[in-house]
């Protein structure tokens, strides 16, 4: 009796490993989305207008996306990457108001926007 008390003890206190399910099988593809700035399809060399424009119109889209119940309640990963998107297209379009052509967050904006819309389809 004491003895199957001790091991019963002894398998209960054992370190579990466990790992989450994920409900998409393959990130990966996503995830080496836009490893370089070379991929982006937005480039600081274009005009401060046309720049602007789809700046913009990749942040609309992806407010809707964060405020869709839809994408909110969804098991995949789009609302965080809509999120994501809002902030980079923002700040993005932040500095392309005063002229300055940030390199970095548009590159982000580019890269989060294809993320969002990968896990759309």
């Amino acid at each position: 009796m004491i003895r199957s008390m001790l091991v019963g003890a002894m398998v209960a206190l054992m370190p579990v490993s466990g790992f989450a399910a994920d409900l998409i099988v393959d990130y990966a593809p996503a995830a080496r989305q836009c490893a370089e700035a070379s991929q982006s399809s937005l480039t600081v060399d274009q005009d401060v207008a046309t720049l602007t424009k789809a700046v913009v119109s990749r942040m609309d889209e992806a407010i809707a996306v964060a405020d869709d119940p839809h994408w909110i309640s969804s098991t995949r990963p789009t609302f965080v990457w809509a999120s994501e998107t809002k902030v980079a297209c923002g700040k993005a379009y932040g500095y392309l108001q005063s002229n300055w052509r940030d390199e970095d967050y548009i590159t982000k904006c580019d890269c989060f926007y294809s993320k969002m819309r990968n896990f759309m389809n």
